[in-house]
């Protein structure tokens, strides 16, 4: 049941303010004047604006003279009085700004204009006095790292190299861009992020824009499996068989196709149902990408890339802090990279402003020599919580698996070569005819042909077969 509060009510209110400056000094950051009734609307007024310009509050005599409006001295207040005024007023500022509005927003779906809404409603909804003090640095230091170990991040990305220059890994609740340009391989990294998220335990979502979701399906298919990418049909019931155990170990993954121009609205409305429906509640997000995505808060034209990609990006980092994961996502490279080895912020396709709102921005660099030799490398153009500024990392890459993993200290190491070879492989007979007597001629008697067996096992094969 809702509290009413009155015209009685909200002369009380004044009557305090006016009794304790510091109770209106603690409820100035939500009290605005057309929360209260028309009667007592200058009087409002009038408080604020002598507060704002003389620092100081005015005298009951000022306000009755200034707005007619009689405001009477309240007998033996003490501090629970004012406990209560600080609970109530809040209340009732959350109410009224609630009420305000939902008969704005109702103007504005009549209009058609339904983007404003969301917000409205939300700003209202959130009003509330400053109660959280802060941290007290000097009181417990234990404790506040082992806080922000716990709760904000340090997640592995799964490439050691990368970790090592970002102080750990991802936090939670912070904006990650890929950039990179076209076909350089931003869903690849952002796939492999995922993978290596699955792999460790955390369950999430991965967002295409652009591909189709079985094509992204497919893609880690071969990356889970280390299957190249023409061999999943081939050896679909292995395939299969390694994902379904991947499954039961793993954490749990949702690949979800949205059409380009779409919302963090949209995004927001999809994780909450998919909670609802499924009980899945992400720990990272990958959105592929950024570039794709509209506003919420604003009417921007698609054209102006830089204003959209301010809003988009300050959206997209509010939806990481809202939810508390990890959030990942992509941004193109504009022409002047192209043929550039080093990336600075004037390639970043839209200019800075989704730079200046990212936690961590990444560019992707390969050339057709560094792909033939199994290579990517990520250059860290802004790191917000690490000194990594104008490192590079090198990463190897299975052209066939289409998995990125990390590259070990020696420069000629391959992990991808490692592979055991198939059964096939290891016991094919690799062999070499040759003749007893090589002078022999056709009508001589035939010399005896032995084989030079260079595989142990075909070896040990045949020598069972002679003694039998």
């Amino acid at each position: 049941m809702l509290k009413d509060y009155g015209i009685d009510v909200q002369r009380l209110f004044l009557e305090m303010m006016l009794q304790d400056a510091q109770s209106y000094i603690r409820v100035q950051n939500i009290y605005n004047p057309e929360n209260f009734d028309r009667s007592l609307r200058p009087a409002a007024e009038f408080i604020k604006e002598h507060c704002d310009k003389h620092k100081t509050m005015p005298d009951r005599a000022q306000v009755s003279a200034t707005t007619s409006t009689r405001l009477e001295h309240i007998p033996d207040l003490t501090e629970g009085h004012f406990d209560w005024f600080l609970e109530e007023f809040e209340g009732f500022t959350r109410r009224q700004e609630l009420e305000r509005a939902i008969l704005k927003s109702a103007d504005l779906l009549e209009k058609g204009n339904f983007d404003p809404v969301e917000k409205l409603i939300k700003d209202a909804v959130q009003i509330s006095l400053t109660k959280d003090m802060g941290t007290d640095y000097f009181d417990d230091p234990r404790a506040r790292l082992m806080a922000l170990k716990n709760n904000n991040g340090q997640n592995s990305t799964g490439w050691p190299a990368l970790d090592k220059l970002l102080y750990g890994g991802f936090n939670r609740g912070e904006l990650q861009i890929f950039a990179g340009g076209s076909g350089s391989g931003k869903s690849l990294f952002m796939q492999n992020l995922a993978v290596n998220w699955v792999e460790a335990g955390l369950s999430g979502v991965y967002i295409t824009l652009e591909l189709s979701e079985g094509l992204c399906a497919m893609r880690i298919d071969g990356m889970l499996t280390n299957t190249a990418q023409k061999e999943i049909f081939r050896d679909l019931d292995t395939v299969e068989m390694k994902i379904k155990m991947m499954g039961k170990k793993s954490g749990k993954m949702r690949i979800k196709y949205m059409p380009a121009q779409s919302t963090v609205n949209d995004i927001r409305a999809y994780l909450k149902e998919l909670q609802i429906q499924t009980g899945l509640k992400a720990d990272f997000l990958c959105v592929d990408y950024l570039d794709l995505l509209m506003p919420v808060s604003a009417k921007v034209s698609p054209n102006d890339l830089f204003v959209k990609d301010k809003y988009v990006s300050e959206e997209l980092r509010n939806l990481a802090k809202e939810l508390n994961i990890l959030f990942v996502t992509a941004s193109q490279l504009n022409r002047a990279a192209v043929e550039e080895i080093e990336f600075d912020h004037s390639h970043i396709s839209g200019g800075i402003s989704k730079i200046n709102t990212a936690d961590n921005v990444f560019g992707i660099f390969t050339s057709r020599a560094m792909r033939e030799r199994g290579r990517y490398q990520l250059q860290l153009m802004k790191t917000r919580s690490s000194s990594g500024v104008g490192q590079k990392v090198e990463l190897e890459f299975d052209i066939e698996s289409l998995r990125i993993r990390d590259l070990a200290q020696d420069e000629g190491y391959q992990e991808f070569k490692k592979r055991a070879p198939s059964i096939y492989e290891s016991i094919k007979a690799k062999s070499t005819l040759t003749d007893d007597e090589p002078n022999a001629t056709v009508a001589d008697e035939p010399g005896k042909i032995t084989a030079e067996v260079q595989s142990s096992k075909l070896k040990s094969l045949l020598n069972q077969i002679k003694s039998v």
